[in-house]
């Protein structure tokens, strides 16, 4: 399975949108350089309260350029970054990733998938209706995160649109993402 890196994305401060950038780097064990979500503990505010010392399994956040596509066929105007990710990709069902499997991003950089990510209000004051629109059921009436992937960092080097993303999954069994 492979796709391309089609927007990279960092800010310094806790916002919910991020300025897309030329290029990130990121960096093992902690995240993205320069980005307000760095660091080895959660950086994320609402998880710093309920505990400071959990580990931060939500160093890099990834979404599909394929949930833009629908999203902006709803009537939204989203484009990478918008939704406070740091990469956004093409070709690869992320949200069907297992737990564990390894995003290699361009020549050096690799991720590792450790959950989904469950979105929350912040969606809607970006633009009123859009966690509707990122929340789904299947045919059984399960709750359905479409709002990407959260991974950390075990490989790190730069990043940038246009590079090619690689799937490495882990070995069996494989394991579903759950919301983290």
């Amino acid at each position: 399975m492979s796709g391309t890196v089609t927007g990279v994305s960092c800010d310094s401060e806790h916002r919910f949108s991020k300025p897309q950038r030329g290029s990130i780097r990121l960096i093992v064990g902690l995240g993205v350089e320069g980005d307000a979500h760095l660091g080895v503990t959660v950086q994320h505010l609402s998880r710093i309260k309920r505990d400071p010392t959990t580990p931060n399994f939500r160093q890099v956040h990834l979404i599909h350029a394929e949930l833009h596509d629908e999203l902006r066929g709803k009537g939204f105007t989203v484009e990478a970054g918008d939704m406070g990710e740091n990469v956004t990709t093409r070709g690869i069902d992320l949200l069907g990733l297992p737990l564990n499997a390894r995003l290699h991003l361009g020549a050096s950089a690799i991720v590792e998938v450790k959950g989904l990510r469950n979105p929350c209000y912040q969606i809607d004051n970006f633009e009123r209706g859009m966690l509707k629109a990122c929340l789904d059921k299947d045919a059984d009436g399960n709750l359905i995160r479409k709002a990407g992937i959260m991974g950390i960092v075990i490989a790190g080097g730069e990043i940038k649109p246009g590079d090619a993303v690689r799937v490495e999954l882990p070995e069996d069994p494989l394991e579903s993402l759950v919301a983290i």
